[in-house]
């Protein structure tokens, strides 16, 4: 299935999916009632697991776990990178707030950007760059604010998510790098071997087990539809979008989470974050538009 490539609409839209998906993971941790920190990472990407075990053949015939190329150094490269991301974020969520982790992971266009551009010798358009000054501004301001609104107990929080941008970085990175040496090389099965690193890392740490039933479906929800289907979905559009592209349009999980949570989990963002997430969102926009008009 999905042998015919996407197209560059198609990746940039399936990326504001994969978005849009991510967003979730702020506003369903907070409906849990028991589960903790590194149980909750674990059970997510536990369910992650199993989802891909069942989305990968799907999506890749019933052979992929025959073809995979177990020996290949950068797929483990990119399941660290994965491994990196799933646990450093569900932590940093357990002990700041919705919109101190995802401010933090904002920076990873700027992360992408000097990662490509040191180890690929990636060239960046002016626009790009001035879409990434910008958006750096914005979130700058959002950070800054934040320090000063809730002290220094959040710094903790914001540091732990800042490991999920540089390992984002990493691995948009070596998927473009891949491309760009015409190897065929597939970083699906990557998402499956950083989802079971997280479990085994994480498995020590989550004892005693609290999570209800209720915690379990919103786990299970999390990782399927917060987790396997969209870094799935973010995989394939790497295949077509450049690095620091993915990590542009990848910056809009900010904006929908902080809104999710400002929703549905009554964590009101303060004036500075929405004033800075809409110089983001305004990057992200007249980069896209300026793009497509050049295409």
């Amino acid at each position: 299935m999905f042998k015919k490539p996407m197209t560059q609409t198609q990746a940039v839209l399936g990326m504001v999916a994969a978005a849009a998906m991510w967003s979730m993971a702020g506003v369903v941790t907070r409906q849990l009632s028991q589960t903790q920190s590194f149980e909750i990472t674990f059970w997510r990407s536990l369910f992650t697991v199993i989802s891909l075990l069942v989305l990968l053949p799907l999506l890749q015939g019933k052979q992929v776990y025959k073809i995979i190329p177990w020996r290949n150094h950068l797929l483990w490269l990119s399941g660290a990178c994965w491994a990196f991301m799933f646990t450093a974020f569900m932590i940093a969520l357990s002990i700041t707030s919705v919109a101190n982790v995802l401010i933090t992971l904002a920076v990873g266009p700027l992360m992408t950007a000097i990662v490509a551009s040191v180890f690929i010798g990636h060239r960046l358009s002016l626009q790009t760059w001035l879409a990434i000054a910008c958006a750096g501004l914005g979130i700058a301001y959002m950070f800054e604010s934040q320090i000063n609104l809730q002290g220094g107990k959040h710094v903790w929080g914001m540091a732990i998510a800042f490991l999920v941008p540089i390992a984002g970085a990493t691995q948009w990175t070596l998927s473009q790098h891949a491309q760009a040496q015409g190897k065929s090389f597939d970083f699906l099965p990557s998402i499956l071997i950083g989802a079971v690193v997280s479990c085994f890392v994480t498995l020590p740490m989550s004892w005693p087990m609290q999570a209800t039933h209720t915690d379990l479906i919103w786990l299970a929800f999390l990782g399927c539809f917060q987790l396997a289907v969209p870094c799935a979905l973010s995989v394939l559009c790497a295949r077509v979008l450049a690095a620091p592209e993915v990590s542009l349009l990848a910056l809009l999980e900010v904006i929908f989470g902080i809104a999710l949570a400002w929703l549905g989990a009554n964590e009101t963002p303060e004036t500075p974050v929405l004033c800075g997430g809409s110089i983001v969102l305004l990057s992200l926009f007249f980069n896209e538009w300026l793009s497509w008009r050049k295409r």
